[in-house]
């Protein structure tokens, strides 16, 4: 058996939680594969995501020519850094949900 235990005040979203109480319920197994398959949706994206990343990292590494406008590149590059910040920023939750999911 496993037991959830994220809090949360430590993902600091608890004014979102005012008042669902803190008993412990067992999940029902529809709503278990309802959240499973948001998950492997969650995966399926990260997937394309992945394709996605390799197909244009090979085009800035190839001999093609490329130019861009100074605005363009800048604007680029900004992209670039927020989805590096927003995948760091998911592996960071997701490994606090991993570790908040414990054997019993």
């Amino acid at each position: 058996m496993y037991e959830i235990i994220a809090t949360p005040e430590e993902y600091q979203i608890d004014h979102l939680i005012n008042g669902t109480g803190n008993a412990n319920i067992e999940i029902s197994k529809e709503e278990r594969d309802n959240w499973a398959g948001e998950i492997i949706n969650f995966s399926e994206k990260l997937t394309e995501f992945a394709k996605k990343s390799k197909r244009l990292g090979n085009l800035l590494s190839s001999n093609e020519s490329i130019s861009a406008a100074p605005a363009s590149l800048k604007t680029f590059k900004i992209q670039l850094f927020m989805i590096n910040d927003s995948l760091t920023k998911a592996i960071e939750i997701a490994d606090k949900l991993e570790s908040d999911i414990i054997k019993k």
